[in-house]
């Protein structure tokens, strides 16, 4: 499978394992899946550490530079499709991250890997994903 991870799972995968089922924990070892990950989260991750809603163990830049030589992610790059493809989804709310993490993953064929619930109802618009 090719996975996007959403910005949650992405720093539960890192800093708090504890926190994905062990289902999904699997699913983020198992070597014939694909890891992917957006700028559009390492954006989202910086405005909650400014907003200090997430405490890290090291500089934002050091912390991200570390978690992405750890793990071998893809790219999900923010271009003008995914920007227009944001439209083709009814939203409930009005994240701009989860917008584009939605259109990223509709994209790049990926399927979006999450706990919101308001990502997970996007399935039923025929985006792929997997819950925590």
């Amino acid at each position: 499978m090719r996975l996007l991870l959403d910005t949650h799972i992405w720093i539960w995968n890192v800093a708090a394992p504890d926190r994905l089922s062990k289902r999904l924990a699997k699913a983020l070892e198992y070597e014939a899946n694909e890891l992917w990950l957006s700028p559009v989260s390492i954006w989202e991750l910086g405005i909650l550490v400014e907003k200090k809603r997430i405490e890290l163990d090291d500089d934002l830049d050091a912390w991200v530079s570390r978690t992405l030589s750890q793990t071998t992610f893809r790219e999900a790059p923010l271009t003008n499709d995914v920007a227009l493809a944001v439209s083709t989804f009814k939203f409930s709310h009005r994240d701009p991250a989860d917008h584009f993490l939605a259109a990223s993953a509709k994209v790049f064929d990926l399927t979006l890997v999450t706990a919101d619930p308001r990502l997970l109802a996007l399935k039923s618009q025929g985006l792929a994903v997997l819950s925590n």
